[in-house]
């Protein structure tokens, strides 16, 4: 099995990445956008990790399936955000770099995850 696709792993990384949500959004400008913006990362940043793990304690491969696809829409939906605080000029693009790398790199690993799973439920 691929390291990067260990359950085990994936709660942890899932859960270091909620909380650096928690860190962008609390670095963003106490404006109209920033906390708008801020609240949107939030919810789905921290909607990764919660949801992968209800995925991991799915009571049938539908389930695991259903949940799989949530995490996936959730970290997309992060580098959505992720990327407008950028293009919005609201944080600078080197303090978002990581971040946004880490986001993209979960979304890659949950959509092969989701489509691997909705294949074998088939």
């Amino acid at each position: 099995m691929n390291k990067s696709l260990n359950p085990k792993i994936l709660r942890e990384r899932t859960k270091q990445f909620a909380l650096r949500i928690i860190k962008v959004a609390d670095a963003l400008p106490r404006t109209a956008a920033g906390r708008t913006i801020g609240n949107q990362l939030i919810r789905s940043g921290t909607s990764v990790g919660a949801n992968y793990r209800a995925a991991c304690r799915g009571r049938s491969k539908a389930e695991f399936g259903a949940k799989l696809h949530i995490v996936l829409e959730e970290a997309d939906e992060s580098v959505f955000w992720l990327e407008l605080i950028v293009e919005a000029g609201l944080l600078p693009a080197d303090k978002i770099k990581s971040i946004l790398d880490e986001a993209n790199e979960l979304t890659a690993i949950f959509a092969k995850s989701y489509f691997t799973a909705k294949k074998n439920k088939s």
